[in-house]
């Protein structure tokens, strides 16, 4: 079985016509006068040869936050979209070990579910969790969780950035508001019926869940005593959040354990969010304090049970 990091993120290579990105002069991309210029973003043969340096076989790759560009109208989010796609494609061609996760527009509920009917060749998807998008449980997305659901490939939900103008200080937008965006992605999910509704939705969550594990036992609590606003026939939260996968990118120990007990060891992933500070060099450092094991059971988790053995480009299994 491969072991693999669903956590990693690439820019994608743009014509030089793209409304509103240009080019910084080194090669890097300026974004709505955003300069996106983490090392090795740029650099497809960089993270594969830092795959082979950390003993991990194959990765998924998106197009980080900047990317999403969530304020768009919706023509311009319909053009956007399959640039990015085509451009994270153009940066991928030529890496056997790197599979591409197609960016849909939760912001967009029609666009997102025109990339799902006509993008076949992606291993899976990847949305934002928060940020801009509309509600999860929104009745505008329901024919976008159909089709998914009818599918089957696995999104992968990244937080988009906190609206919240108290988080810009102290990089809060990224220590707190990222995890934030995560929980309020699930509760909407668990809350909204969305899985229980769609029950072969494969939805991971990144940064080890975000404070859904520190947070799921006070929505259990809600459910179990009728708060108000909670809609009548709910399930119990903490059961139904593992229907959900989740990275291990969680920075402790303890955290880690956490995500354990509220995903189950099935639903865990390698993730390290390369090439990003917050991340990790490397994704097994996480699970350091795991049994060998348990530590092999997770990184291969996206074979045992999440979509089965890997194909690669040729056809031929992994």
């Amino acid at each position: 079985m491969a072991s693999t990091d669903v956590h990693t993120h690439l820019a994608p290579i743009l014509p030089g016509t793209t409304e509103g990105v240009e080019e910084a002069g080194d090669g890097r991309l300026v974004v709505d006068g955003h300069r996106v210029g983490a090392p090795g973003l740029y650099d497809a043969e960089r993270l594969a040869g830092h795959l082979v340096e950390n003993g991990v076989d194959r990765a998924w790759v998106s197009a980080p936050p900047p990317f999403y560009r969530q304020c768009l109208e919706s023509e311009q989010s319909r053009s956007w979209v399959r640039a990015l796609d085509d451009g994270l494609r153009a940066r991928l061609d030529g890496q056997q070990t790197l599979d591409r996760l197609t960016y849909l527009p939760f912001d967009r509920p029609r666009v997102a579910l025109e990339l799902v009917e006509d993008i076949d060749d992606s291993v899976g998807w990847t949305a934002s969790a928060g940020g801009g998008s509309v509600a999860l449980d929104d009745p505008a997305l329901e024919p976008l969780w159909s089709a998914l659901s009818a599918l089957r490939k696995p999104l992968l939900l990244h937080p988009g950035e906190s609206p919240d103008s108290r988080m810009d200080l102290h990089y809060l937008s990224n220590l707190l508001g990222n995890p934030v965006e995560t929980g309020l992605a699930t509760a909407e999910l668990v809350l909204g019926g969305v899985l229980t509704r769609h029950p072969d939705l494969k939805i991971i969550l990144v940064h080890g869940g975000g404070v859904v594990p520190a947070v799921v036992g006070r929505w259990s609590r809600g459910v179990a005593t009728h708060r108000p606003g909670i809609a009548p026939g709910i399930a119990d939260p903490a059961i139904t959040v593992r229907q959900l996968w989740s990275d291990c990118l969680a920075h402790s120990p303890a955290v880690v354990d956490l995500a354990l007990a509220t995903f189950g060891a099935d639903h865990l992933l390698l993730g390290s969010d390369y090439p990003f500070p917050m991340g990790l060099e490397d994704p097994y450092e996480a699970l350091a304090h795991l049994s060998p094991e348990l530590r092999h059971r997770i990184a291969t988790n996206v074979e045992n049970g999440l979509i089965g053995p890997t194909r690669t480009r040729s056809g031929e299994s992994t």
